[in-house]
């Protein structure tokens, strides 16, 4: 499956989860998988967990959070002394 793809199972609708990007037609938010990732849950874990939901779907998570990753700045908060 292509990016172009994968990306296009990630939606934004300000009426949905206050515009927040969702897996395309559910409620769960991009946010909400990658925390549930972040915390230790595994991919199968979540598969298990939310009928319906792929492995492409996941996978597209990841890649729209890479890809806003890529198109930001980022500066340091603080200067390092060494």
């Amino acid at each position: 499956m292509s990016e172009h793809q994968l990306l296009q199972r990630i939606t934004m609708n300000p009426k949905v989860m206050t515009g927040k990007p969702v897996i395309r037609g559910t409620r769960l938010t991009v946010q909400y998988i990658l925390n549930l990732l972040a915390k230790g849950a595994s991919l199968a874990d979540i598969l298990e967990e939310y009928d319906g939901l792929t492995s492409e779907d996941l996978q597209a998570c990841l890649l729209f959070a890479a890809n806003m990753l890529e198109s930001m700045a980022f500066m340091p908060l603080a200067r390092e002394v060494a």
